[in-house]
């Protein structure tokens, strides 16, 4: 069976123990990242949407590289927007920078009404590289 080991990305420790949970688990050859939100470095919301969708996907980036990985990496996307019919624009010009070419991730979106004072957050599975 394989063990479930914390991966976490330098200086934001505080913020997942302030909650109880970890940034990441690795697990076998996956990596399984919690949501990432566009926070500040004090935790709170980046109140800009566009800086905080980008902000978003430099934590996840953190992360990732944390365990080894890259959004290279990343085979499945769950992403969550407080109002996504008018914010779908700006994640969608961050998105096709992130992943510019085939083949892309799967992707669901969901709308919330809630995200603990932020208005995206972005979870990934990725596959860990084989070190050489």
């Amino acid at each position: 069976m394989a063990q479930r080991e914390a991966v976490f990305p330098a200086n934001r420790h505080a913020l997942y123990e302030a909650h109880g949970y970890s940034a990441a688990i690795r697990s076998g050859d996956l990596l399984f990242v919690s949501g990432q939100v566009g926070s500040r470095s004090d935790g709170t919301p980046e109140p800009d949407f566009g800086r905080q969708v980008r902000l978003a996907f430099d934590n996840l980036q953190a992360t990732l590289e944390a365990a080894g990985c890259s959004f290279a990496d990343i085979v499945d996307v769950t992403t969550f927007h407080t109002d996504p019919e008018n914010q779908f624009e700006t994640i969608m010009a961050v998105k096709n920078q992130i992943f510019s070419a085939p083949p892309y991730p799967n992707w669901t979106a969901i709308g919330v009404n809630w995200l603990a004072g932020f208005d995206f957050e972005i979870k990934v599975i990725a596959r860990i590289p084989q070190a050489t």
